[in-house]
């Protein structure tokens, strides 16, 4: 029998050459390593993967391993576009509205304005913390940025506080959060209640986010730094940003309601299924029947994508062609997203039938480390993969394949805790093969030597911090709030 540990290094090293050396687009080398691991894998573990793992019955197990590599691949690849596809075509259509209608704008200052211009940073960090749940980091950033520039002008300082306090909010709910593809992929993956994992991910997020708010403040201190212009826009754009007159933007609560009302919807059915209990009265079947439906994870995320469109004609900035050209821009980059996130559930379910699970759960339990020590291999797991890639998705992607089968589904602890280590390793380290790295460097005008020194490190101790947090939690709560 081929060792399952030499199958997955065979899987991650086709996956690493295939984005770094072929640059292959993630879907093709997601594809390609899923491909080659299947063919590879003997049909014995085939066999032990269904019938002693999953617990079918010796013939379903037989039909199973003697399925084709195709057969077995595309119906991963289904299996997670049905979980998560609706999903990320909402979101990203609730993304681009909130950025085209101007609503974006108006919550970030709104927060603002509340906080003053002293608490600025907190009301940047709380700002692309709220924006990150439905909108990609690097989108977050480029909204944020200009703001941050505009404020570091008018004060004559800050500058880096303002940048980190963006990154140390905008970049945790981006890989803990549901619907953002990633956390929303591994929580699927690992039966994990999505409102659960909303209020697990915003809990350990908030910790990862005040250690970061606390470097940035230590940072901005050592290394002060003056405005850079960068590659967004000039310094007369940045002074027209400021300028730009509130009656121009949306309502602050239309403007947050594409956001919070699904994440009400679905955090709230969860939240009253705990309340309630298991033995519920008559008219509290009711309202769990309500709850279930408005609650619905596509339901919901429908219908803040309906609200967020309604916004966005309300506004007049996009009528007729145009708006149906901005919806038409956010589901074709939301296709690429479930492209890859359907690809590489793929890619983790052929990992899970190499007996890679069962592998690594019996030396976790010969070491005596328990669930924490399975926290702690779902986490340095993650951060090898990504340092190696770049992609924190991908990243997330492969590693709950490889520890998707180490879980335990009867109920000792919540595996949310899984879900959030795995979001939490996704962090450590990025550097010159990370998207984001460039992004921020870009943008905010900084060297690529000021870049590893501030964003690498600010974004490491997010993910060190909410490592340690959920550790911790998990220890304290083994079913946490649940």
């Amino acid at each position: 029998m081929t060792d399952p540990i030499v199958l997955l290094l065979v899987g991650i090293a086709v996956v690493i050459v295939g984005i770094l050396w072929l640059r292959l687009h993630a879907f093709l080398a997601l594809a390609l390593a899923a491909f080659v691991v299947g063919l590879l894998t003997p049909r014995d573990s085939l066999l032990h993967h269904w019938e002693v793992e999953k617990g079918e019955a010796h013939q379903v197990a037989v039909e199973k391993a003697d399925q084709s590599i195709g057969k077995r691949v595309a119906d991963g690849f289904g299996r997670t576009c049905a979980k998560v596809g609706i999903i990320i075509a909402m979101a990203a259509i609730i993304g681009t509205c909130l950025l085209e209608s101007g609503a974006a704008d108006r919550i970030v200052r709104s927060a603002l304005n509340v906080c003053g211009e002293k608490r600025s940073p907190y009301a940047l960090s709380g700002s692309s913390f709220i924006l990150g749940i439905p909108v990609f980091f690097d989108t977050v950033f480029y909204l944020m940025i200009p703001l941050a520039k505009a404020l570091a002008s008018r004060t004559g300082k800050n500058y880096l506080l303002y940048v980190l306090a963006i990154i140390a909010g905008g970049s945790m709910t981006h890989s803990l959060v549901p619907p953002t593809p990633g956390p929303l992929l591994v929580a699927g993956e690992l039966g994990v209640d999505i409102g659960q994992m909303i209020i697990g991910g915003l809990t350990v997020g908030i910790f990862g986010m005040i250690g970061g708010f606390m470097y940035a403040h230590w940072a901005n201190n050592r290394w002060p730094m003056e405005v850079r212009p960068g590659d967004d826009m000039t310094t007369e754009d940045i002074k027209a940003l400021a300028d730009r007159s509130d009656d121009e933007l949306p309502n602050v609560w239309l403007s947050l309601a594409p956001i919070l009302l699904p994440v009400l919807l679905i955090a709230g059915h969860s939240i009253m299924k705990q309340v309630i209990g298991s033995e519920p009265t008559p008219d509290q079947k009711e309202w769990l029947s309500l709850t279930s439906v408005l609650g619905d994870k596509n339901l919901a995320l429908t219908l803040g994508a309906g609200l967020a469109l309604w916004l966005l004609a309300k506004s007049g900035l996009k009528k007729g062609k145009e708006l149906t050209a901005a919806v038409r821009k956010s589901l074709g980059s939301a296709g690429s997203i479930i492209l890859i996130t359907g690809m590489g559930g793929a890619f983790g379910g052929i990992l899970q039938q190499t007996g890679i699970g069962s592998e690594v759960s019996a030396w976790i339990e010969e070491s005596g480390m328990g669930l924490t020590g399975l926290l702690l291999v779902a986490f340095f797991v993650t951060v090898i993969i990504r340092i190696a890639q770049g992609s924190a998705t991908v990243a997330m992607i492969t590693a709950v394949g490889i520890v998707g089968g180490m879980v335990d589904t009867g109920g000792s602890y919540w595996i949310g805790y899984v879900a959030l280590a795995i979001g939490c390793g996704a962090k450590p380290f990025p550097w010159m093969n990370d998207s984001g790295f460039w992004v921020v460097g870009r943008l905010a005008g900084f060297t690529e030597g000021e870049t590893l020194k501030t964003f690498s490190c600010i974004i490491s101790l997010l993910g060190i911090v909410g490592i340690i947090v959920t550790i911790i939690l998990a220890n304290l709560w083994p079913k946490f709030i649940f």
